[in-house]
């Protein structure tokens, strides 16, 4: 028959500090998958169950605090750093394939002279439509009717006094019936991808003629004409 006798229980290792043992990698991975409350609980485990003739100093608590904060931050920076790293590699390849190709975006294009092909997407319900062409700071250059069609356009940059400067334009379009404005919205337009850059706002890219644009800012991709 087995008998019961008084036990005393031996308290929980404490934590082990990365790099310290065979079982830091165990512990680093429950340390990025847990919180701060749940070190907490085993903690007062671990004071509830310690023995009473050897406790614990203070001490020891501050470097287990310690311990487990260190590791926690550095686990969560390295998986920063690996996604970081993975997101910088695999957005830089697929970046590369589109330099060369036309893309279609609503932020500020180049004007040399040569046309820019806008693609015209009016109000269904317009039966007036007008473009109207804005300079770098936002300000109204242009104001033209050109009717309520979709589709893409050459804009030739031609006002009453002759052709634009050279320059970096947007452009909106305006959509009426009769004389109630039933929607403005941006105009896309196509330009050359000349390069790429990953920075903290996303993937940017450089377009033909110096100007640039995120990767939000496309609404569409093809080889260049």
């Amino acid at each position: 028959m087995t008998s019961l006798t008084n036990t005393t229980a031996v308290p929980p290792p404490p934590p082990v500090a990365a790099g310290t043992g065979k079982g830091s990698a165990t512990q680093a991975a429950s340390f990025a998958g847990g919180d701060f409350q749940t070190f907490l609980k085993m903690l007062t485990t671990q004071i509830k169950h310690q023995d009473p003739l050897n406790p614990m100093e203070g001490s020891d608590f501050a470097v287990q605090l310690a311990t487990f904060s260190g590791v926690e931050q550095q686990v969560r920076t390295n998986q920063l750093l690996e996604q970081l790293s993975g997101d910088r590699t695999g957005g830089l390849a697929a970046l590369a394939d589109w330099i060369g190709k036309e893309v279609r975006t609503t932020a500020p294009i180049a004007f040399d002279g040569t046309p820019i092909t806008l693609d015209i997407q009016p109000d269904q319900g317009a039966d007036r439509v007008e473009l109207v062409t804005l300079d770098a700071r936002g300000r109204e250059l242009l104001r033209e009717d050109i009717g309520p069609g979709s589709g893409e356009i050459d804009w030739m940059g031609q006002t009453e006094d002759g052709p634009l400067p050279t320059g970096v334009y947007s452009f909106t379009l305006v959509s009426y019936r009769g004389d109630e404005i039933l929607a403005t919205s941006t105009v896309g337009a196509f330009t050359r991808v000349t390069g790429a850059e990953l920075t903290r706002e996303g993937a940017r890219l450089t377009l033909h003629g110096g100007a640039t644009a995120l990767e939000t800012q496309v609404t569409a991709l093809r080889e260049a004409r």
